[in-house]
């Protein structure tokens, strides 16, 4: 076969990955018990997440509702915890930055990191607002899904997949591009197939993706640590909802947006890499999802949790965390380094829930977890000296067995070494963590995940209100609007949030 040359332009068909990708999403059928439980405790620790986000974060409910103040939506998405009757585009903007914004949400790990849970806002906005608007959006649409529960979990056991199998072994922030970039083709993917739109079309808007510019992870990362980390989720949302109506609309694609010499993604933002994959698309995702327990970055959970027995230790021996440490020294895989490491002063909310060593300072001290509010600009912990402190006698070492174990598909840990030495020579045991709370691998994870989600739902819906939505999780054949609108509150309500 001839080399292909940038002004040839002779049409070749899509590239293969945008075919498998759409012939996945609408051909396979989740079987797997593990996916369909994973799958409904995700979609309600998601909802829960976004009600925590609704009730305690001044500083993301300032961005939500309709672009125009005042706009009503005929037959809109209903925002979950509000009044909104949105578009489905501002709407997915708004579900996935509630979701992900108090980085509360679930994980998921490989070569690149991610949330595959920042999905839902292009999912649930788009198929509640379908819902709504039925038949007269769809028609009679043979394509179509049945817009009900079990439509809903399968677009989230599908959106998670998609995401998670790329993130195994592909790097996209090694090149300095944002996880989300897989949002925008996961969302986009599963939208499409919500639309009802053709095989032909999907492959034409997952080449819409791959053509857009991406956002570069600079706001996660020191000196620029900023909160467009919480909402690149939304954004991601929104974008795939609205690539999605452009295609629906009739725009084309472009089949060899990946491997055009010179033009393509490969050539022009991914140093003529190729993505490589370890299995096929499945339930697989799903099945391994990290929940997060602990409002704190994912490659930080297991050192907090060594933390907190070792400040058990501490208190026991009636010793002071601040007067007799010495040294605190971290064996961690380089996840951590790279993305939470970080040294000299801390500007913002943002800044410190990705410091390793700040959150571990404020569990030393306050013996106890970190919550989000630790976070706070008025937290007394933000301007507390003896963080600084602390801080400063955090030394992280990379251990190349928990790096390898971390990228091992068949390992999967997160592990993190704890070892305190104290002022008067004596050192203390260290504490290794391998699997943090929220792993798969621990047996504890689901009951744990549903505590929380009760305790966020409480914060908005009485315990019966609450007991009714995790029921209706469970009605594969409800109508995804019935759904939804068990999150609802007029207008009195919603502003007493």
């Amino acid at each position: 076969m001839a080399t292909r040359t940038p002004n040839d332009n002779t049409r070749q068909a899509y590239d293969q990955i945008i075919i498998d990708i759409t012939t996945y999403v609408y051909h396979h059928k989740p079987s797997s018990p593990k996916a369909w439980l994973h799958a409904r405790t995700a979609l309600l620790d998601a909802l829960g997440c976004a009600i925590e986000t609704l009730t305690t974060s001044p500083e993301c409910v300032r961005m939500l509702g309709p672009v125009v103040p005042g706009t009503v939506v005929p037959n809109g998405f209903r925002l979950p915890g509000t009044s909104y009757q949105l578009d489905p585009v501002k709407g997915a903007f708004d579900m996935g930055t509630l979701i992900r914004y108090l980085d509360h949400s679930d994980g998921f790990y490989g070569a690149e990191w991610g949330h595959p849970s920042d999905n839902l806002g292009a999912i649930l906005a788009v198929s509640d607002w379908l819902n709504r608007t039925s038949p007269k959006v769809r028609g009679s649409n043979p394509m179509a899904p049945p817009l009900t529960v079990s439509t809903l979990l399968t677009a989230l056991i599908k959106a998670y997949e998609i995401q998670g199998i790329f993130q195994i072994l592909n790097s996209f922030n090694a090149l300095g591009l944002d996880h989300v970039i897989l949002v925008k083709v996961s969302a986009t993917a599963v939208t499409c197939w919500l639309l009802g739109l053709s095989e032909p079309q999907t492959h034409a808007a997952l080449s819409q993706v791959w053509m857009d510019g991406h956002p570069l992870r600079t706001y996660r990362h020191a000196p620029n640590t900023g909160p467009r980390k919480g909402w690149a989720g939304g954004d991601a949302c929104m974008r795939a909802v609205h690539l999605s109506l452009l295609t629906k609309a009739g725009q084309p694609g472009a089949p060899t947006v990946l491997t055009a010499p010179r033009w393509g993604f490969y050539a022009a933002t991914f140093k003529n890499r190729v993505f490589s994959f370890h299995r096929p698309f499945g339930t697989w995702v799903m099945e391994n999802i990290f929940f997060k327990l602990i409002p704190a970055e994912g490659h930080a959970i297991s050192a907090l949790e060594a933390v907190l027995q070792i400040s058990r230790t501490i208190a026991d021996l009636g010793l002071d965390v601040d007067e007799d440490i010495s040294k605190i020294r971290v064996r961690t895989h380089a996840g951590a380094i790279l993305i939470i490491s970080k040294s000299g002063e801390l500007y913002n909310a943002a800044d410190r829930d990705h410091c390793m060593q700040y959150m571990m300072a404020v569990t030393f001290l306050k013996g106890s977890l970190v919550e989000y509010s630790d976070y706070s600009d008025t937290s007394l912990w933000a301007n507390d000296p003896r963080v600084d402190r602390l801080r400063a006698k955090i030394e992280l070492v990379e251990e190349e067995r928990f790096s390898r174990e971390y990228l091992d598909v068949d390992k999967r840990s997160a592990a993190n070494g704890v070892k305190v030495m104290l002022r008067d020579g004596r050192e203390l045991d260290e504490i290794v963590i391998e699997y943090p709370l929220g792993h798969a691998l621990r047996p504890e994870t689901i009951g744990a995940v549903e505590t929380k989600i009760r305790k966020n739902l409480e914060r908005a819906f009485s315990p019966r209100e609450v007991e009714k939505i995790f029921q209706s999780s469970e009605t594969e054949d409800m109508p995804i609007k019935d759904f939804v609108d068990l999150f609802a509150k007029d207008k009195e309500a919603h502003a007493k949030l």
